[in-house]
């Protein structure tokens, strides 16, 4: 995917510039092409202008189209463009008509090709509407996606699509058996607290941290009930590991207390959770006693600093994916809505963030990244080649 001055790196083939290293042009170049005719432009250069102009601030396929435009004597470097640049409307028809799974098994295979999970990363997966890509006048709502965020990468590993917020429990399992996740820990919040998701967690070699609500029968209260009646003694009847933490900023001080215990015989139903060996209250104290109390299950061994940086990591996926998302790239403003189009746009969006979050020599916004990236080519190239 990179013009043919980085020569270390590149080899010619039959007037083609490809790239020995794992790119995103061999791994997205072998997705099928939806057009039965008029194949004017090559689905590959469409793909590859795509992602170049998300990650240069595009935000539609009319901003893509004006993008190749301006750069077009900068891509003819690199990409073949038989018959220039492709119309908006035809960057939004292929697009709307792209296998949404073949899209995103593509970019799973780039980012396993390109990131190394760590033993022990923190794995978070959550969902997120985008908002306006409903369609009134085809009775379709609003698609919902669920990410999976490696945190100490701080990139999306995987995603996939459900038509509604309760349909996460079903999209996750899905998203699961596509990530290659052995030796991670896998946090999720109360709606993905199921059964069936820690044994496919488990399964994958990985372990998990699910946050507890009343989604879950009885279980929630016998946990709070348990550490609730134990607190009253002062924990002194109870074998448990303790972990504080303190974090300030913006004024305000929060302090964390997280007990954990692997004494839950008296649990019922606990060998219906795959492996579970350990449950956790957090108090989180903040100023004007401002006072909360949550409880956890997880399959990890009682250590209540490891289970606390679980916890505290879920959070990375709100911060540092979602709020990301909706600030940098609008895309809760996005109106694309026809057919594939906007679940196919939501993974150009994690693409260009990953390649922008894994250039580092610029200490910037990614907003403010992605407009270096849109008006110096070199800085491109930087993104471009991670």
């Amino acid at each position: 995917m990179l013009p043919p001055d980085n020569t270390d790196n590149i080899i010619r083939e039959a007037g083609m510039t490809k790239i020995k290293n794992p790119s995103i042009t061999n791994h997205f170049e072998g997705i099928s092409d939806p057009r039965r005719d008029n194949k004017r432009h090559k689905l590959i250069d469409i793909i590859t202008i795509s992602i170049c102009a998300v990650i240069c601030n595009a935000d539609s396929f009319e901003h893509i189209a004006e993008f190749g435009k301006a750069k077009h004597e900068w891509l003819k470097r690199f990409l073949e463009l038989p018959h220039g640049i492709p119309s908006a409307d035809t960057f939004e028809r292929v697009f709307a008509r792209i296998d949404p799974d073949e899209f995103k098994n593509s970019f799973i295979k780039w980012i396993q090709a390109i990131c190394e999970l760590t033993k022990g990363e923190i794995v978070s997966i959550d969902g997120k509407t985008v908002r306006h890509s409903y369609d009134k006048s085809n009775g379709k709502s609003a698609i919902h996606m669920v990410s999976a965020w490696a945190c100490a990468n701080g990139i999306v590993i995987g995603q996939r699509k459900t038509d509604e917020k309760s349909n996460e429990i079903t999209a996750i399992p899905e998203l699961l058996r596509a990530l290659e996740i052995k030796g991670c820990i896998v946090t999720i919040d109360a709606m993905g607290c199921q059964k069936n998701i820690a044994k496919t967690i488990v399964d994958k070699g990985a372990d998990y941290v699910f946050s507890l609500k009343g989604n879950q029968g009885s279980l929630h209260d016998n946990v709070e009930l348990f550490f609730q009646e134990h607190q009253k003694e002062n924990f002194k009847n109870l074998s448990f590991d303790f972990h504080e933490t303190v974090d300030g900023g913006h004024g305000k001080i929060e302090i964390r207390h997280y007990r954990t215990t692997s004494d839950i015989s008296w649990l019922q139903g606990k060998e219906n959770w795959k492996n579970l060996k350990t449950i956790c209250m957090v108090e989180r104290e903040r100023q004007f006693d401002d006072r909360e109390t949550s409880y956890y299950i997880g399959s990890i061994e009682n250590n209540a600093e490891k289970f606390g940086h679980a916890v505290r990591s879920h959070w990375g996926i709100e911060n540092s994916l979602h709020w990301v998302l909706d600030v940098s790239f609008r895309e809760d403003e996005s109106r694309i809505r026809k057919e594939n189009a906007p679940e196919n746009f939501a993974v150009l969006r994690h693409i260009a963030l990953n390649m922008i979050k894994k250039e580092t020599t610029v200490k910037k916004s990614i907003k403010l990244k992605r407009l270096r990236a849109g008006w110096d080519n070199d800085y491109l190239l930087k993104v471009l080649s991670g």
